[in-house]
């Protein structure tokens, strides 16, 4: 447990993993509450990049053989589900595209599987563009959660009122607002396929949407980036996200499939430490944070990356 003195807020960081079997897995360090226990409790889960993998990868990979797979995730987050209170699950983009699956049913499968798994919030990455924005309002009747992007204008598309800049739940009276960024999708998806989408500047949006969610009293900020973690060239990623203004408490990352072992925590220009955590690609990680608060302020926060490993039947 690693104490980072620079928090206005004491802020603890416990960096632990385990490898989920059939059936096992690790308890929750805040699984047991006294019913006199004035404290609040979230845990966010959460994926990205899992690029329509419904199955466990084949027996015969070189390098994930059996793991990973829709079947595995939900038993998963059932099993945590079952354990912790208050669970938020949240997903930062790339579901689609990756294996036949999305070729045949076209994202069908991947709204449905993710609905019937209790996703709360998704944001969108330039994979889910594959099929144009008309492949996406295809498949919304089969998304049962919601998504979020503040830094694409859908005005003049389609997607105009399926896609809201920001959501803000409440879990156990903490207000936790929750918004979406995504890449620029010029040169990574055919122009027709977003056509008429309007991009804005990542950095600044996102600022600006987290002063209007802490303005709206939210106990917790958190930013679904499809930006991608780090970039050797100047392009805009989550540590210069972390890096910027935004008073963003957690970014939750995609797009350059990179297998944090913990979180990453950046001093932003406002003072203030912002986690970010992305979890590779093809749903063979589960991201797991657990917050602890006290009167509306987190104190203590712990990470665990869950390597799914169920054999999907």
């Amino acid at each position: 447990m690693a104490e980072f003195n620079s928090l206005n807020r004491r802020l603890f960081l416990k960096r632990s993993s385990y490898l989920v079997g059939f059936g096992a897995i690790a308890s929750s360090p805040f699984a047991a509450l006294g019913s006199n226990d004035k404290r609040q409790y979230l845990t966010v889960l959460h994926t990205n990049d899992w690029h329509s993998r419904i199955e466990a990868f084949p027996d015969t990979d070189k390098n994930n053989a059996g793991k990973g797979g829709a079947a595995s995730r939900a038993t998963l987050i059932q099993q945590i589900r079952n354990e912790a209170s208050n669970v938020l699950l949240l997903d930062a983009g790339d579901i689609f595209q990756g294996t036949p699956y999305f070729n045949f049913y076209e994202g069908a499968l991947e709204y449905k599987l993710m609905t019937a798994m209790g996703y709360d919030i998704a944001t969108l990455g330039n994979h889910d563009f594959d099929n144009g924005i008309q492949g996406i309002v295809k498949q919304l009747p089969l998304a049962g959660f919601q998504f979020v992007n503040a830094n694409y204008d859908f005005t003049k598309t389609a997607l105009k009122g399926h896609v809201h800049p920001y959501r803000i739940l409440h879990k156990q009276g903490i207000k936790i607002g929750v918004f979406g960024i995504g890449i620029d999708l010029k040169g990574l998806v055919p122009d027709a396929n977003f056509q008429n989408l309007i991009h804005y500047n990542p950095i600044q949006t996102a600022e600006q949407t987290a002063a209007i969610l802490r303005n709206k009293k939210c106990d917790l900020v958190i930013c679904l980036s499809h930006l991608g973690f780090e970039y050797k060239t100047n392009q805009t990623s989550d540590l210069v996200l972390a890096n910027s203004k935004a008073d963003i408490d957690l970014i939750i990352g995609g797009h350059t499939h990179t297998f944090l072992k913990e979180p990453v925590l950046v001093k932003n220009q406002l003072g203030k430490s912002v986690i970010i955590n992305q979890v590779g690609w093809a749903g063979l990680q589960l991201g797991r944070i657990d917050f602890e608060f006290e009167q509306g302020v987190y104190k203590q926060l712990t990470s665990q990356a869950s390597s799914i490993a169920i054999t999907c039947i």
